[in-house]
């Protein structure tokens, strides 16, 4: 066989952008040498891995079987290679990260412009996303997820907790009442999440029914505290996106003093080893970054109480 590594890389940049153009320009390659990467690789291995049919490609259930089989192989080798290279020498290689739209664009991107200062021969690419990324098949090193792990054959690390907080604004309920306790949630409605039954976060045990969802529903937690602000019902979020409002009064805390469990904040990864350098430097960043309390729990006692700041 002849193939060479750069023809996987490239068949995988495919897959993942979905046509030669798409992963022509994540590599900074013309379209005609990925598209001959494509047709050498095909006809090495003597089978179709893409469909072409008026200018679009389709992955072919070969393809997908394949790719499979190759990332994590691919992965274990480039570990392997980088990390021969002396412990002192400058992490380099692409390092692909998945986030929350949310909690990316709030809270994580100064702690990745530190990382890439740090490292300036890293290739960092993000991807802010609130649908859950399968890191193997996509293509990631490192996620962060948001909230209980479930079963999965990823390795975790916990960053820090954050609380899940109940909040409707002043205006929604001064039309609709007050909610001083648990019995008055069933009286109102809830904005809907669209990527999470509300049954499967509500934080509160199951001894307290969550609200029932109303007419309103969004797939971005932003979106929820905005309709939540605009008076349109109670909303569920974690406490990351909901702060700013808390503290300036366009939202108030409901029963703040309801026991719940906690929402952890992770960094998870393929079990790869050896890991990569360049991984584990990221990972290390990540955990020295929220080591201590994140900068929306500061003044949590007050956000906690319902009171504004």
């Amino acid at each position: 066989m002849n193939w060479r590594i750069a023809d996987i890389q490239t068949f995988l940049a495919v897959l993942d952008a979905g046509s030669i153009s798409g992963a022509a320009a994540r590599a900074d390659l013309s379209k005609s040498v990925v598209s001959k990467r494509i047709s050498d690789f095909e006809a090495d291995l003597g089978v179709p891995l893409f469909t072409r049919h008026a200018g679009r490609i389709a992955p072919t259930d070969n393809a997908h079987a394949l790719a499979d089989r190759l990332r994590p192989a691919l992965a274990e080798l480039i570990a392997a290679t980088e990390n021969i290279a002396s412990k002192d020498a400058p992490l380099r290689g692409r390092l692909a990260v998945a986030a929350p739209m949310s909690f990316g664009i709030r809270h994580l991107g100064p702690v990745i412009a530190g990382f890439a200062r740090a490292h300036p021969e890293v290739e960092i690419v993000l991807d802010y996303d609130d649908q859950l990324a399968d890191l193997g098949r996509a293509g990631f090193d490192v996620a962060l997820r948001i909230g209980q792990m479930k079963d999965s054959t990823l390795v975790a690390r916990r960053l820090c907790e954050d609380p899940h907080v109940l909040v409707a604004s002043p205006d929604y309920l001064a039309l609709h009442g007050a909610v001083d306790d648990a019995a008055d949630l069933g009286r109102h409605h809830a904005i809907g999440y669209l990527n999470a039954r509300l049954a499967d976060t509500w934080p509160f045990g199951d001894e307290v029914a969550p609200p029932p969802i109303g007419r309103i529903t969004a797939n971005n937690g932003e979106a929820m505290r905005d309709l939540a602000i605009g008076g349109l019902g109670l909303a569920l979020l974690p406490l990351f996106i909901v702060h700013d409002a808390l503290r300036d009064g366009r939202l108030q805390r409901l029963l703040p003093n309801l026991p719940q469990r906690a929402m952890p904040v992770s960094v998870v990864w393929p079990p790869i080893r050896p890991m990569p350098r360049k991984t584990r430097a990221f990972i290390d960043h990540l955990a020295n970054a929220f080591a201590e309390d994140p900068p929306w729990q500061r003044g949590l006692d007050a956000v906690q109480s319902g009171e504004t700041a």
